[in-house]
């Protein structure tokens, strides 16, 4: 360990030494901070009461390094690295959750829909404070990913927190495979269908096209809705072309960073033939990053009308860089901006008609109590929006969401449209404008 070490200043000495004569203050800073990062090592591999795994508290330094930046940022072990992989293929084996870390705590975003999690019933906001009854307290994203996936068929038990409950509660849940079919869709009436996108994977392009050619062969489109509710994001690509079906022209999205190849601007391209036809897209609290760069840009071009509540908040973009190892980081490397120039880091999109959903009694739609919804803005260490614009907040025009936001009504079959349509207020109202944009033919999206 020691002789480790000893190379460790050696190779750092050799690299910064033809510097020293001009080097800045903070090279000089770096290279002491560096220096007693190895003799804090040297000391707790003398003097720490039990005999210490030297990978495991480097591998804990690099995770608090990468936790000291942004709530995005993260480590991955090979094992977690090929993980990754096969989640933006198309499928893993765990419980379907979508998870982040708020206050040291281990925090539910979002349910996916059809899985383990979601027929359980947790909720954005829920935090998980066991997982088979290791507390998850200060526990890194990346190890609670792993504890929560495991082979099929397997059983895991969460302990979850909820803001209403005196008590927390355990769920156990059976592992499945966990396929992310990212695209869904059916028919509201002949000429009006109702697409549901609930993430961005390698496929959700091809089978968005392949949805809406099915649709386009069945009936002349008269309008789409498009339900981005709950959507958490996913490939950044994925989300560009998604809107670029649905753009003939201008920018979709740009993001700018530290490095020149960090500054990209991307274009819709003229041809889908999709573009002529009225939408409303549906987001909430729960959409965010990628669905929120698709709601951004039909927004800004006005090609739907955006309705629901306000989004998520994430305007920052991570690149996988991978190590020699097989590991890798996920590293936020620049932020996004709608074609309009704005950043939503931290302050989300406001929808066109804001429509908060609302739980039915038997006699009539009774707006959900307000409850704690989690956003960008609400992580530790988020980044701030560099516009200098005031963060927008829920205000006498946008009621207080209520817990329901997240969980609204996630039928299995999205073909029980009927019972989706009585129970979901937002998915009505929109339903109820599409149908006037239609019938209004000065009034649609150009």
């Amino acid at each position: 360990m020691k002789r480790l070490l000893s190379l460790l200043l050696v190779g750092f000495c050799c690299i910064w030494t033809p510097a020293l004569a001009d080097e800045s203050k903070q090279e000089r800073d770096i290279y002491r901070d560096l220096e007693t990062f190895a003799n804090v090592l040297t000391l707790i591999q003398q003097y720490y009461v039990d005999e210490i795994d030297s990978n495991k508290v480097i591998t804990g330094a690099i995770n608090g390094m990468l936790g000291s930046l942004d709530p995005h940022s993260a480590y991955m072990t090979p094992d977690d690295f090929k993980d990754l992989e096969e989640e933006t293929s198309g499928s893993f084996t765990g419980i379907g959750i979508e998870i982040s870390i708020r206050d040291g705590m281990l925090t539910a975003v979002a349910p996916i829909e059809g899985t383990p999690a979601d027929r359980q019933g947790i909720k954005s906001g829920d935090q998980i404070v066991r997982i088979n009854n290791e507390l998850t307290k200060n526990m890194t994203l990346m190890e609670a990913v792993k504890k929560l996936r495991g082979a099929k068929g397997t059983p895991v038990t969460i302990t979850v927190h909820r803001q209403e409950w005196k008590e927390p509660r355990d769920f156990t849940m059976i592992r499945e495979a966990i396929p992310l079919v990212s695209v869904k869709y059916t028919e509201l009436e002949p000429g009006f269908s109702y697409i549901r996108v609930s993430n961005f994977q390698a496929t959700t392009t091809k089978d968005l096209r392949n949805a809406l050619k099915t649709i386009k062969k069945k009936h002349h489109i008269l309008g789409v809705i498009l339900d981005l509710r709950n959507n958490p994001g996913g490939l950044l690509d994925q989300a560009v072309k998604v809107a670029d079906l649905f753009l003939d022209k201008g920018v979709i999205v740009s993001t700018k960073g530290r490095n020149k190849e960090e500054q990209m601007q991307f274009e819709a391209h003229p041809g889908d033939g999709y573009g002529d036809f009225p939408m409303v897209t549906l987001v909430n609290g729960g959409s965010a990053s990628g669905s929120e760069i698709v709601a951004g840009a039909l927004r800004d071009h006005k090609r739907a009308v955006i309705m629901g509540t306000t989004t998520f908040g994430k305007g920052s973009v991570q690149t996988i860089l991978p190590l020699p190892d097989g590991a890798g980081l996920r590293l936020t490397t620049a932020k996004y901006y709608t074609p309009s120039g704005e950043s939503i880091q931290a302050t989300g999109i406001k929808p066109d008609i804001v429509v908060p959903l609302t739980t039915q009694s038997d006699s009539a739609a009774i707006p959900a109590p307000p409850g704690k919804t989690i956003r960008e803005k609400d992580l530790p260490r988020h980044l701030e929006n560099d516009k200098g614009g005031k963060k927008q907040s829920e205000s006498a025009a946008e009621p207080a969401e209520g817990n329901d936001e997240e969980e609204f009504q996630q039928m299995e079959d999205i073909h029980q449209i009927a019972k989706r349509m009585e129970q979901d207020n937002q998915l009505q109202a929109a339903f109820s404008t599409l149908k006037g944009l239609a019938h209004s033919p000065g009034q649609r999206q150009k």
